[in-house]
C-alpha cells in the first residue's frame, strides 16, 4: 500500500478542494492520467496520477477541503510513488469573461463632477447624471434629456428629477417588490469556497497587515478620442505614475518591517467572475504597448474566466488594478 498525499500546486497554499475525482476505488490507473480536479484559490487544477496501479482508498469527497501534504489517495500494492509532474492545464476556450475595468464609452454612462485643469468644453446633447438618479428617472418614468440641471457643471440631481416629475406628473404607479429568491437557503450558514475563501482570507491579512489609505480624485477623459482603448490607457497611466514615484510599485514585508521598490511593473487586474474576483497578474507591463497590452488583457481574461489560469500567473503583483464602477458606484474602499 501507498499513499499520495496532496502536493503543493505551485501557489504556495495550505489546501485544496476538491472538485472531481476521475478515478474510483478499485480502478485501474495510469502515470500521468488524471487523478483528480482540485480548486484553489483562484484556479481548478487537474491533477495527474503519479503512478500506475488500482485505487485503493480516496480519503476525501467531491467538496471536502484537504490540507496540502496530507492523504489524498491509497494505491493497492508496494509500488513507489512517483515524483508528479507539474498540474495539467486545459486549454483554455472563447472569452465570456469581462474585466472590471473595462469601461463603457456611450454618453448614457458618462458620470462627472469634478475638472482637474482647464474648463471643459461643453458638449451639446450630453446629459450628466450619476448611476443612482438614472435609476430614479427610470423608475420616475423622466427623459433626463428634458430636465434642466442644477449640480455642479451641469450635473442632474436627484432633486432635479423629483422636481421635474411632481411638475409633470409623470411618476408613474408603484412597482410590486421583486419575489424571493427560491435558490438560496435563507437563514443558514455558508460555508464560504474556492474564490470567495480566498478572497475572505487574503483580504483579512492585508488589513491586519497594512494601514488602509483612501485618496479620491476625478480625471478629465472627453477629449479621449472614441474607439480608444481605456483599459491599456488606464494601464500605461499607472506605468507612468509608477516611473515617476517608484514608491507606488513595492512589496511590503511586515515581519521584517521593511520595504523593497521593485523595477519591473507586474500588475494584478481583477477579472469578474461568477464566483467572485479573480486577480491574475500582467506581466512586465512597463516594457509592453497597448496591443501587446491588449492582446495580454484578452488572454488572462479567457484563461481565469474558463479558471485555467496557472498558478505562477496568481502570484507576486507589485501593485493591482480592480475599477468596479461600471457596477456602481462613484467612490470606494475596496
Amino acid at each position: 500500500m501507498s499513499t499520495f498525499n496532496l502536493p503543493d500546486l505551485g501557489e504556495g497554499l495550505p489546501e485544496a478542494e476538491i472538485v472531481t475525482w476521475h478515478v474510483r476505488e478499485g480502478d485501474k490507473i495510469q502515470v500521468d492520467q488524471p487523478l483528480v480536479s482540485v480548486e484553489t484559490a483562484k484556479a481548478v487544477v487537474e491533477v495527474p496520477s503519479p503512478q500506475s496501479g488500482v485505487i485503493a482508498r480516496l480519503h476525501a469527497g467531491e467538496g471536502d477541503i484537504v490540507e496540502t501534504g496530507k492523504p489524498l489517495v491509497d494505491f493497492a500494492g508496494d509500488q513507489g510513488v512517483a515524483v508528479a509532474p507539474a498540474p495539467k492545464q486545459p486549454e483554455t476556450g472563447d472569452d465570456s469573461g469581462t474585466v472590471v475595468g473595462s469601461m463603457p464609452t456611450s454618453d448614457e454612462l458618462l458620470v462627472e463632477t469634478a475638472i482637474v485643469g482647464r474648463r471643459r468644453r461643453r458638449k451639446t446633447g450630453r446629459v450628466k447624471a450619476a448611476p443612482a438618479v438614472r435609476a430614479l428617472a427610470k423608475k420616475m418614468h423622466v427623459d433626463l434629456s428634458e430636465v434642466t440641471p442644477s449640480g455642479k457643471n451641469g450635473l442632474v440631481t436627484a432633486n432635479d428629477v423629483r422636481t421635474f416629475a411632481q411638475s409633470n406628473s409623470v411618476i408613474g404607479p408603484a412597482l410590486p417588490p421583486p419575489a424571493p429568491r427560491t435558490d438560496i437557503e435563507y437563514g443558514k450558514p455558508e460555508q464560504l469556497r474556492g474564490p470567495r475563501r480566498a478572497m475572505s482570507q487574503s483580504m483579512s491579512f492585508s488589513r491586519d497587515q497594512v494601514a488602509a489609505c483612501t485618496l479620491f480624485d476625478d480625471a478629465d477623459i472627453h477629449d479621449w478620442a472614441r474607439g480608444q482603448d481605456i483599459t491599456t490607457r488606464v494601464l500605461r497611466s499607472i506605468v507612468a505614475g509608477c516611473r515617476a514615484e517608484p514608491g507606488l510599485n513595492a512589496w511590503y514585508d511586515a515581519e521584517s518591517n521593511s520595504r523593497t521598490l521593485i523595477e519591473q511593473i507586474d500588475l494584478a487586474m481583477a477579472v469578474d467572475t461568477p464566483d467572485g474576483l479573480i486577480v491574475p497578474v500582467l506581466r512586465d507591463i512597463g516594457h509592453q504597448d497597448s496591443r501587446q497590452l491588449r492582446s495580454a488583457v484578452d488572454k488572462i481574461k479567457v484563461a481565469t474566466r474558463n479558471r485555467t489560469v496557472v498558478p505562477t500567473d496568481m502570484k507576486d503583483p507589485t501593485i493591482t488594478l480592480s475599477n468596479f464602477g461600471m457596477m456602481a458606484g462613484r467612490y470606494a474602499t475596496p
